[in-house]
């Protein structure tokens, strides 16, 4: 019979209705439920979270060999890049020149240059068949010649503005963000020696160095203009400000019109990103300002170096 029971635990009442006693809180932590549902990528039995994280391997993947290749000696191809880099007399360890090249550049007055440069400096002079030398540039164009060069020797970004006091101009830095491909690094080199830059600054991480690829892009310009590495791109443009530089981003969706910005003749520390991707968030937000580069709407986005190259002459008509 209901409220008779002899069951241990039971009590007179049992069944019916009415106020129960609390837990004393030794529930509450089932009662508060368990948040919100973590994002796919964070749940570790996810597929996403999988993609995720097989996506961060093959980032840091790329980044120990991109950084192994850079601690390597390269080989810097093509007459002109050498030719530049002997004059500017940059570390070398050899030079390579191939045998047997007939009218295809043994008497090219490039190569002799080279040679004789080689010679003064007392570098050694290695000879090659075409077929030996076309497996170590791995296919790459190299015009019968080459130099081996130690890895690159990049600068302090406070350095860039002491090539500009030393030079008596304003000075002007071109930074890139996010850039992974050399010849885009090299034409933007190349560039940046036409117009008169001080410098080009390029992130330690997630960003192309200067590989023999740029070497070759930038013409020998390199050996002219420094190329300097951070740390870290947000606090480099700061410390820039800090030296009375304004941070001026270039991106499609800017506020300001190239033709339309008049600061150009002041110290000026020009952003670019890559394209596509653009200036990352933490970068755009250290400009002072972002300027575009008035296009018609059938041309969505220009190539980077291209994009740096129309600013930087921009940057030099306003210098004249």
């Amino acid at each position: 019979m209901a409220g008779n029971s002899q069951r241990r635990g039971r009590t007179t009442g049992a069944g019916k209705k009415g106020a129960t006693t609390g837990t004393g809180g030794h529930k509450r932590r089932g009662l508060a439920g368990r948040g919100n549902t973590p994002k796919a990528e964070d749940r570790p039995y996810h597929p996403a979270f999988k993609k995720a994280k097989a996506a961060a391997a093959r980032r840091d993947n790329r980044a120990r060999v991109q950084k192994r290749n850079e601690e390597q000696p390269e080989l810097l191809l093509g007459r002109n890049p050498v030719v530049e880099a002997l004059r500017a007399a940059i570390p070398a360890q050899a030079l390579y020149v191939v045998t047997g090249d007939g009218s295809r550049g043994g008497t090219d007055e490039r190569i002799a240059e080279a040679v004789q440069l080689a010679g003064d400096r007392g570098l050694p002079l290695l000879e090659v068949g075409r077929a030996e030398f076309d497996r170590m540039s791995d296919g790459a164009l190299h015009q019968g010649i080459g130099l081996m060069v130690p890895p690159y020797d990049y600068a302090h970004p406070d350095d860039l503005l002491d090539v500009a006091r030393d030079a008596g101009r304003p000075p002007l830095v071109v930074a890139l963000d996010g850039v992974t491909d050399p010849r885009n690094l090299g034409a933007v080199v190349r560039s940046a020696a036409a117009f008169d830059a001080h410098g080009v600054v390029v992130p330690q991480r997630r960003s192309v160095g200067m590989t023999a690829s740029a070497w070759r892009t930038s013409a020998g310009a390199a050996a002219r203009v420094r190329v300097a590495r951070a740390v870290n791109l947000a606090r480099t443009l700061a410390s820039y400000q800090d030296a009375g530089l304004q941070t001026v981003g270039l991106a499609g969706d800017g506020d300001v019109d190239l033709h339309s910005y008049d600061g150009f003749a002041d110290p000026v520390a020009l952003v670019v990103g890559a394209e596509g991707a653009g200036l990352s968030r933490l970068v755009r937000e250290r400009c002072d300002v972002v300027i575009r580069i008035p296009m018609t709407k059938d041309t969505e986005s220009l190539n980077v170096s291209v994009a740096a190259s129309i600013a930087l002459y921009a940057a030099a008509s306003a210098r004249r």
